[in-house]
């Protein structure tokens, strides 16, 4: 079984003339939904609780997922050693009724290192867009490769639907560390997620209920607070697109060696 809690800071800075940046903690878990076993008496899988793992939400069109077995069927689509590999969900949990994952990331790890994984990214809107990133012969991604993929979907109404995302992925048995870019020209966002991974135990994932309450309700409020201050300082608003034809990036990124 593997089960950690997460307890990271995600950190969000602008790039270009108008500066805008902040940080705060957040609470995810690594899981295998696989053999999830017995879960801590706070946190439940497909059950209501005051902390929640739903298949629906994941793998799939927005809260019509299919868990775990959507992300294997990507791998065997693409010709993925799936026998050999554990595969890991890495996201916030939802919090009593509440949920909204700004990116999650299903995880293909083999012998302990990652080789695979699918990037998860939800917009305020109701949308959803997947980013598929690995190497083309599935070898280990290391800390110091970018894996490089187009950005297809609105997310933030203060940055066009142009550019690329850059993904330097760390994921080991310590630790979660992850960068993504996003550039378009002079103008993105750097946002990373850091971690260390302890086992999910019902003593912490109370503290952290108590210490960032509300969980996910919490994680929109600071969205939409971001989105104030950038209003506030003036940043070009751009109403809503339409979401892309396709819902999973299908080609492999380009993979850049990292600085």
């Amino acid at each position: 079984m593997t089960l950690d809690h997460i307890q990271a800071k995600t950190m969000h800075a602008r790039r270009g003339s108008l500066k805008n940046a902040f940080q705060y903690g957040v609470d995810f878990v690594v899981v295998d939904l696989d053999k999830p076993g017995k879960l801590p008496a706070v946190l439940s899988h497909n059950g209501f609780n005051l902390w929640s793992l739903w298949d629906r939400r994941h793998g799939g069109a927005r809260d019509h997922g299919k868990g775990v077995d959507w992300f294997r069927d990507v791998l065997l689509e693409r010709g993925f050693p799936v026998e050999d590999a554990q595969l890991l969900l890495l996201t916030q949990p939802s919090f009593l009724w509440f949920h909204f994952n700004p990116v999650s990331f299903w995880v293909a790890v083999i012998y302990g290192e990652p080789c695979a994984f699918v990037a998860e990214v939800n917009n305020t809107f109701g949308d959803r867009h997947c980013y598929f990133c690995a190497h083309e012969d599935f070898r280990p991604i290391v800390p110091s490769d970018r894996l490089t993929a187009d950005k297809l979907m609105h997310v933030s109404p203060f940055q066009k639907i142009e550019g690329q995302y850059r993904f330097n992925f760390a994921f080991t048995p310590e630790l979660v560390r992850i960068r993504i870019a996003y550039e378009n020209g002079d103008q993105g966002v750097i946002a990373t997620l850091v971690g260390p991974r302890k086992p999910a135990r019902s003593g912490s994932l109370l503290w952290a209920a108590l210490r960032r309450p509300f969980g996910a309700a919490r994680v929109v409020a600071l969205i939409h607070w971001q989105a104030v201050i950038l209003w506030a300082k003036k940043a070009p608003f751009l109403k809503k697109q339409p979401a892309p034809d396709t819902f999973l990036t299908e080609n492999t990124p380009t993979v850049t060696p990292g600085e």
